[in-house]
């Protein structure tokens, strides 16, 4: 009788496991579909783009629009710089906001509820209303039109966000491993070092992969901080293409690909490196 009652669930079980794989396919589609479009736009003909009859680069020019969006923005030179941007800024953060995060985790139970709740009214505070005091504290340090106003923020954590995963995730650890520690000699640094941050790769990779973007992603700074053109980060040329050639939409596609894809190429990283760490998979 057994095999009679269970054979009307299998069909149920099977429709069950395909859902969330259904799910994710949907949503992959729904996210992936603007970046096709765009990289498909960046390969139309320049003069035609956007006219119903819309032609595409034969195969022997077909980066022709990304040269040219080269040549008129000097797109190679604010690569360098975002790059040297996201290359000081993200470890600082990942480094500093697993130093708070720890602190935080491994405080007492009243300082820990106020480093909490500090935490909380920092990330509540709007990124408008500290433009014009950094402004004026960079400007007074003599630091304004270089690259350093943009990687300071890594100095505190970037966001207070950063911190609280990484608050969360060390929270998550047992304490009797941190006691542990501190019967073995080990000192708060070495703890963190040898058995918390090990222990929140996870965590380590997300916020890597969010320092990124952001930093990678970062318009507003650029603007209040830099003046001098040699300066400038990738988003500001970006729309510098738009500005400088608005008739040839594939220029700003194609621009838009070349600051789109270390994006996306650290969203994988990262994402093969969260499941192999969390699932074992990848």
């Amino acid at each position: 009788m057994r095999p009679e009652t269970d054979a009307p669930q299998q069909p149920a079980r099977a429709r069950a496991s395909r859902f969330p794989g259904i799910t994710i396919a949907v949503v992959s589609v729904i996210f992936a579909a603007p970046l096709v479009a765009m990289f498909l736009g960046s390969l139309r003909v320049p003069v035609l783009a956007g006219t119903p009859g819309s032609g595409w680069l034969d195969g022997a020019d077909i980066w022709f629009n990304y040269r040219g969006a080269i040549d008129t923005v000097p797109l190679l030179a604010q690569l360098r710089n975002s790059l040297l941007v996201v290359a000081v800024a993200v470890p600082v953060t990942v480094l500093t906001a697993s130093w708070a995060g720890f602190a935080i985790v491994t405080s007492s139970g009243r300082r820990r509820r106020a480093l909490l709740v500090a935490s909380l009214v920092a990330l509540m505070i709007p990124a408008s209303a500290l433009w014009v005091p950094r402004f004026v504290m960079f400007k007074w340090l003599g630091l304004n039109d270089t690259l350093i106003p943009l990687m300071a923020p890594a100095l505190m954590a970037t966001t207070p966000f950063y911190v609280l995963v990484f608050t969360l995730a060390y929270a998550r650890i047992p304490r009797t491993l941190y006691e542990a520690a501190a019967v073995d000699g080990l000192s708060p640094l070495q703890t963190w070092a040898r058995v918390a941050f090990p222990l929140a790769k996870p965590a380590v990779f997300a916020v890597a992969v969010l320092a990124f973007v952001w930093h990678w992603s970062d318009f507003v700074s650029p603007l209040i901080y830099l003046s001098s053109g040699e300066h400038f980060t990738l988003p500001i040329g970006v729309r510098a293409l738009q500005v400088a050639e608005p008739s040839r939409f594939p220029y700003l596609l194609a621009g838009s690909v070349i600051a789109t894809a270390p994006c996306v190429l650290a969203f994988f990283t990262g994402q093969r490196a969260f499941f192999r760490r969390t699932l074992g998979v990848g």
